[in-house]
């Protein structure tokens, strides 16, 4: 049973802690600095170089790391229900600090309360930073789907062609890592994924607050991973509602973010050819640019007295 059910958000539940993990390393840091495990080189004088391996702590010594950092985490979440949001980032920090870094669940979940106080203090920047950090440590334990384009498989064969022939993934060196890894967590995969929704959920809602293009755009990947068939059956109805509704607020958003950046970077070009072309006593109105519907590409055209 999580032990901050009790912290609900009456207008998103992006912001809300009921996924966020129990007992156990159940939070979500949104700072780097803390204790680490120790690392150690396995590669020798003139080998090839090698990931670093990461040596654990002594079970009694991580087990009393946990304890303090849950104890932390415990006191944030008290502050977070309290609405005291940016002392619980601070005490979310110090639980951060406890926690060896090689404990990538426990980690993110923590990343993730960090970015629902920056939610809610409207700190959508720190948010996304946040999240995005948490996203990335569980890709250590499996990484989140990668969608395909459309009509083409990467390796050439169409995607109906592609469905017939699923091919067994070969367990290179990164794959077997990322089993050993969610072995040693003590997690399940189903656990993992649920982490991944919350953490896209919440950097999905911060990138839309931030705007602009490329943040919009991030924002529709996410819920477009978020609506993939790999992480549609882990999606609670009501996530998968609000989801779904989000995407298609965003889809409008997004056709205007990008129209006023393509207006705003084709006017500071035609200053700047206007620029280079003045001194040949022509402008930029010399040169039509006509739209092929068919193909949607650009034909330019030369007007000698354009715009006198």
């Amino acid at each position: 049973m999580p032990d901050v059910d009790h912290f609900s958000d009456s207008d998103e539940s992006f912001h809300s802690f009921d996924d966020d993990e129990p007992s156990l390393p159940q939070a979500e840091a949104v700072y780097d600095r803390g204790r680490t495990g120790r690392r150690r080189s396995s590669a020798s004088k003139g080998d090839l170089p090698t990931k670093p391996a990461v040596e654990r702590f002594a079970p009694e010594e991580e087990a009393s790391m946990l304890a303090e950092s849950n104890s932390l985490k415990g006191s944030a979440n008290q502050l977070f229900g309290k609405g005291s949001f940016e002392n619980a980032i601070q005490t979310y920090d110090k639980a951060l600090s406890s926690c060896p870094n090689y404990l990538d669940y426990e980690i993110a979940v923590l990343r993730s309360n960090i970015a629902a106080c920056h939610l809610k203090l409207s700190e959508w920047k720190g948010a996304v930073e946040s999240a995005e950090k948490g996203i990335n440590c569980l890709e250590r334990l499996e990484p989140l789907p990668r969608p395909k384009p459309k009509g083409q498989s990467k390796d050439g064969m169409a995607d109906d062609e592609a469905d017939e022939s699923k091919v067994i993934e070969e367990v290179d060196d990164d794959l077997a890592d990322r089993i050993e890894n969610l072995q040693k967590s003590g997690r399940t995969l189903d656990e993992v994924r649920k982490l991944q929704v919350k953490l896209l959920m919440r950097r999905a809602k911060a990138k839309t607050e931030v705007g602009g293009w490329a943040s919009l755009q991030g924002a529709d990947e996410d819920y477009k991973t978020l609506l993939s068939p790999a992480m549609l059956p882990i999606l609670s109805p009501t996530d998968r509602r609000q989801i779904v509704e989000a995407a298609q607020r965003l889809g409008p958003k997004l056709n205007e973010a990008k129209d006023n950046e393509m207006a705003e970077m084709m006017g500071k070009l035609k200053g700047l050819g206007n620029s280079i072309l003045k001194p040949f006593g022509m402008s930029t109105e010399n040169f039509q640019f006509v739209k092929d519907e068919k193909t949607g590409g650009y034909s330019m055209n030369f007007q000698q007295n354009a715009g006198r």
